[in-house]
């Protein structure tokens, strides 16, 4: 399809089932007919209009006429069906964006994990600035439709189906959470018709409480996604416990400091009655001494909020660097005193003939949760790259 046509048509999946049963109406056709579409479409992840064989040949050319059926095309693929992929994907436009699909509850056996999570972007690049993220360093290029934002799913969900050596193949994904590329609640007008599919029966039909929307203080959309009715989680990138340590790598911050992002956090709170999560990124000398562990502590306590702590991965052109490993864990250790849930997110190198790409796991060692984002063969010789405090706890 020329870029000239598609500028002529929306994608099918940019409709609502009241949108498309509308439209089938009006062009003198049953309204079920909306329900079968709505089916090739999501359960069948049907690739052109041509698959929809119960679908009457003049309906299908009709629907082809009005709109245009297209995924994200994949790029690159990094790592594995059964451990973590990370997916490179180019829309029609030329623009790009990723998403990771990641494994949890690994078994120690090496069998494929129960549960798997799908991290999707919601723009192309992002306008916020946070210091130390790599997604703005280009800037903001634009939003994405929301038809792209599910068009991800679809397309993992394709992917490993291919993968796959059943005819059968079962769901990819069952968890979402929108930590990609962009901010998501900055792209409220796409995101919400977006999650909507996503959530729906007649959609993807993925609980609400599976699905996960990270932001980085936008306090006015946090509210009101609040007044949504779904059952949506929500994440805070904090990184910072005190305004002054937040000023310095949040820009956002300024225009919504802690005081009122803490207000839209309990308003959120209050009518969604569910665990807000408070991801913190561990940056040596900027947010990982000491005196932020209580302000950190007293925040999530009142907000009924986990904290996830993730140490620094670097960025080529960033001079930020992660914590030593002992730093992490006595900040970990010291939330947990507080009397606060925390997990610790952690990279290890692991012995085995058995995997030999990127998964994760956790690891549960002094009361900290462990997850291993990286697992991979290394020589012998490398055997003190892995802390020995792990070696002991690691089952291959």
């Amino acid at each position: 399809m020329s870029t000239t046509e598609r500028t002529k048509k929306s994608d099918i999946r940019s409709l609502s089932e009241s949108d498309l049963q509308s439209w089938i109406v009006e062009h003198q056709f049953p309204a079920y007919r909306a329900r079968q579409v709505l089916d090739w479409l999501y359960a069948k992840r049907a690739g052109s209009w041509d698959d929809m064989t119960n679908i009457p040949g003049d309906l299908r050319k009709l629907l082809h006429t009005h709109y245009s059926i297209e995924l994200p095309v994949l790029v690159r693929m990094q790592g594995s069906r059964d451990s973590t992929a990370k997916f490179l994907w180019k829309f029609h436009d030329g623009a790009m964006v990723e998403s990771v699909l990641i494994p949890a509850n690994t078994a120690h056996s090496g069998d494929q994990s129960d549960r798997r999570t799908l991290c999707v972007s919601t723009q192309v690049g992002c306008a916020y600035g946070c210091r130390f993220c790599a997604s703005g360093l280009d800037g903001w290029k634009r939003n994405l439709l929301s038809h792209e934002i599910v068009g991800q799913i679809i397309a993992v969900e394709n992917w490993a189906a291919s993968q796959s050596q059943s005819s059968h193949p079962e769901t990819a994904i069952n968890n979402l959470v929108f930590m990609g590329m962009g901010e998501p609640l900055a792209n409220y007008t796409n995101l919400i018709p977006a999650l909507n599919i996503l959530n729906s029966s007649w959609g993807m039909n993925i609980g609400a409480r599976k699905i996960t929307i990270s932001t980085s203080g936008l306090a006015p959309m946090i509210e009101k996604l609040a007044d949504e009715p779904q059952q949506f989680r929500l994440a805070i990138s904090l990184h910072g416990a005190t305004d002054p340590v937040r000023d310095q790598i949040m820009p956002i911050n300024k225009k919504y400091n802690l005081t009122r992002l803490t207000n839209a956090c309990l308003y959120f709170q209050k009518k969604k009655g569910k665990m807000i999560t408070l991801e913190y990124i561990l940056i040596e000398n900027i947010n990982d001494s000491p005196d932020q562990i209580p302000h950190l502590a007293r925040l999530a306590k009142r907000l009924h909020a986990k904290v996830n702590l993730i140490p620094y991965n670097s960025v080529d052109g960033l001079a930020w660097r992660r914590p030593s490993v002992q730093v992490q864990e006595a900040f970990a250790s010291a939330l947990l005193n507080h009397g606060v849930t925390a997990t610790l997110r952690r990279e290890v190198l692991i012995l085995t003939t058995l995997r030999r790409s990127l998964t994760t796991t956790c690891l549960l060692m002094r009361n900290i949760t462990y997850t291993v984002l990286a697992v991979q063969v290394v020589p012998a010789k490398r055997v003190r790259a892995i802390p020995l405090s792990l070696i002991a706890i690691i089952t291959c």
